[in-house]
């Protein structure tokens, strides 16, 4: 059953070079690099914030910004510049892992500030409704927010809205993987949780809070005593790019967080209250759809550590897959791999010596993603940039982290600005200039 939508006009709410749709860390670094360069940008987001999952989400760490033995430092540009912002506010921190950990809370204002200095313009509780084409290339995104429905014309598009909805409608190719790694809804906990284990208790005491057995992590909040991060359950069987199994996740997993409380509140430390400080805004979705792309990332070549004269990523995060049916593997450049269970039995093996690696080749501190994974095959002024990476299971369980989609957000931008400077479709340009720039503007150390 169809209804017919009256034809309108439609008035153009802006016009310049690029249009950004979606203001995570991705986006918000495509646009702030494409302005830095000299173009016009407008980026749009349907939240109150930018950040997405790292200030919507709550999920507050970028991994390591240096190789494997903590020598080399391999990420650079605008990662650790909003780092180096936080320092004045004691906003973060490094753990024992290396990797940064900060406050979702004042991320959110540093990534405003950061995008007004740069000059961009911006519409936040902005979503992307439809777009409009002619020949190969895109002319304008249709979007609604509280003075109705406009249009933003544009010479180039960037997509970041995570599910890739600009690149669903514009009929490229997709799949998914026979994994498709479930979301977790993370919040803040108040209460000392020094010496317990949540996914022990779950499996002592789950069954009583509808709670199944599960793996989760959690992390602690900069400047904020007795508060953690906590991603201590995921949605299991539903697909996040689909309405109507997003909303029985976000309800689900509002649920599940309220669970986990009561459950600590019941079986935790004695005279101790824990609190639900603040609960996501928004599911944090690991993953959903792909798009095809010249290029398809794979375990093998990332964990082997290939190197690629036109490499816009540096990146030592394992893979890291999180079983839609419980558990998590990860596999590690040293060959090591082990598999937890929801049970909490584990497997460990060495994927080296079972694909027959000379026990004495050389191990890898880093990996790289070269441009071309970032390039489709038809539409000139158009990428996409995000989880909706063209990857395999493995290789995608390694790069879907917020510090490595960073990094491909600022190639995204600089590829923008290349396109419209050259006067070439995103399908002519040479990956290795996308490299050259991303390096000379600080956005990688690429070697």
């Amino acid at each position: 059953m169809y209804i017919v939508e009256p034809q309108r006009q439609i008035p153009v709410i802006w016009e310049g070079d690029l249009c950004v749709a979606g203001g995570s860390a991705t986006g918000v670094f495509a646009a702030v690099r494409a302005a830095r360069l000299g173009l016009k940008v407008m980026l749009i987001e349907r939240q109150n914030c930018f950040g997405g999952v790292a200030t919507s989400g709550l999920v507050n760490v970028w991994h390591t910004f240096r190789d494997t033995e903590r020598k080399k430092q391999i990420i650079a540009g605008l990662s650790a510049e909003v780092a180096r912002r936080l320092e004045p506010f004691r906003a973060g921190y490094v753990d024992w892992a290396d990797s940064y950990c900060f406050n979702p809370q004042e991320l959110k204002v540093e990534l405003d500030k950061l995008m007004d200095e740069s000059g961009a313009e911006y519409l936040l509780h902005t979503w992307y409704a439809g777009l409009q084409t002619k020949d190969d290339r895109i002319t304008a995104v249709l979007v609604e927010n509280k003075d109705g429905r406009g249009a933003i014309k544009a010479d180039f598009f960037i997509d970041a809205t995570g599910d890739g909805d600009l690149a669903r409608d514009l009929g490229i190719e997709s799949y998914t993987h026979e994994n498709v790694q479930p979301p977790s809804a993370c919040f803040l906990l108040q209460g000392d949780m020094e010496g317990l284990d949540v996914q022990d208790m779950i499996r002592k005491y789950g069954t009583e809070f509808c709670l199944e057995e599960d793996w989760g992590w959690h992390n602690d909040v900069p400047r904020c005593p007795q508060v953690s991060m906590r991603a201590d359950t995921h949605v299991f069987g539903l697909r996040c790019d689909r309405a109507e199994d997003l909303t029985k996740a976000e309800v689900e997993g509002r649920r599940k967080i309220r669970a986990v409380v009561d459950m600590l509140n019941k079986y935790g430390k004695k005279g101790v209250a824990y609190n639900n400080l603040a609960s996501c805004s928004y599911i944090g979705i690991r993953e959903s759809v792909h798009y095809k792309t010249v290029y398809q990332a794979n375990e093998n070549d990332l964990l082997q550590g290939l190197r690629y004269e036109d490499a816009i990523l540096n990146g030592t995060y394992g893979v890291d897959v999180h079983h839609a049916n419980r558990g998590i593997t990860f596999r590690f450049f040293d060959g090591t791999y082990r598999v937890e269970n929801a049970d909490g039995t584990v497997r460990r093996g060495n994927w080296r010596k079972e694909k027959g690696i000379a026990p004495d080749a050389p191990v890898p501190t880093y990996y790289q993603l070269p441009f071309r994974c970032l390039v489709q095959a038809k539409w000139q002024n158009f990428i996409a940039a995000g989880r909706m990476l063209n990857a395999d299971t493995g290789a995608f369980g390694a790069l879907r982290v917020m510090v490595n989609l960073n990094q491909i957000g600022e190639a995204a931008g600089v590829a923008a600005y290349l396109a419209l400077h050259h006067n070439e479709a995103v399908q002519e340009l040479s990956g290795t200039e996308v490299a050259r720039t991303l390096s000379k503007g600080g956005s990688a150390n690429l070697g």
